[in-house]
């Protein structure tokens, strides 16, 4: 956490974050726009904010798109918020707030963490229903190749539809696939309203991608959760999800549990 708090002590770099808070997945040139630094320093400043994991980076073709990674406001949030009186933490809190609302500067949602396992264990832990029952409360019938459909079960049930696929298979390293349907029986499960879940299942089916890279003794693990409409309400309602999710999960594979619930 060190280099998460030497990282935000630069007025510079909080500048950086707050115009990827206003428009996330900004190039290097966007970036550089209207800010009186050098193209350089402007670079220099970015390594020290992915260095912290409070940005991070995804190729589109030739493009390095960045993105505000809330997960390292969120681990200070889970370990000092919640036990010290909030008012002298306000700031702090106002800034984990800042990183996550506002998801829909773009149809996308892109999220890292470090977890200190193996990709080998990582995957199981994505791919297995023993896993992902206990970190996510979900589990997937499917074998894993690409082409091949899945069907999910839930506490709304099991969901199966043609178009719920695997778009990529490369075990331990990255791994995608197709939404899932928001049937009338999910929605009941889950505590949708109708009018909610009808909304949801207007919009094109999104995807959602893993990929997996080995850093020292962990993995980088970095989830893309995009393919969606302009102003996507699934994408919003992810945007909170997805990091209670990877808490969990992260959790799970380091202390054999998963967090306790709030």
């Amino acid at each position: 956490m060190d280099d998460v708090f030497k990282a935000l002590a630069d007025p510079s770099r909080r500048d950086l974050l707050d115009r990827l808070n206003d428009r996330n997945g900004q190039t290097l040139r966007e970036l550089c726009a209207g800010l009186d630094m050098a193209r350089q320093s402007v670079s220099k400043h970015l390594a020290v904010l992915e260095a912290a994991n409070l940005v991070t980076t995804v190729w589109r073709g030739r493009e390095k798109l960045h993105y505000v990674n809330a997960e390292p406001i969120n681990a200070i949030a889970d370990r000092w918020i919640t036990r010290y009186d909030r008012g002298r933490v306000h700031a702090l809190a106002d800034l984990k707030h800042a990183l996550e609302e506002d998801p829909m500067a773009k149809p996308e949602f892109v999220y890292t963490t470090y977890i200190n396992t193996t990709p080998e264990r990582l995957w199981q832990a994505l791919t297995e229903p023993a896993f992902t029952k206990r970190y996510w409360g979900v589990t997937f019938e499917t074998d894993w190749r690409k082409g091949s459909t899945m069907t999910w079960h839930d506490p709304g049930g099991s969901i199966a539809d043609p178009e719920q696929v695997v778009l990529e298979s490369d075990p331990f390293r990255r791994l995608s696939y197709r939404w899932h349907t928001f049937t009338p029986e999910w929605a009941e499960g889950n505590g949708i309203s109708e009018e909610e879940r009808a909304k949801l299942a207007a919009e094109r089916r999104s995807k959602v991608t893993f990929q997996l890279e080995p850093h020292g003794a962990a993995v980088k693990l970095t989830v893309v959760h995009d393919d969606a409409d302009e102003g996507s309400a699934l994408i919003e309602g992810v945007s909170s999800g997805w990091p209670e999710i990877l808490s969990n999960l992260k959790s799970l594979l380091e202390t054999g549990d998963v967090l306790p619930k709030a």
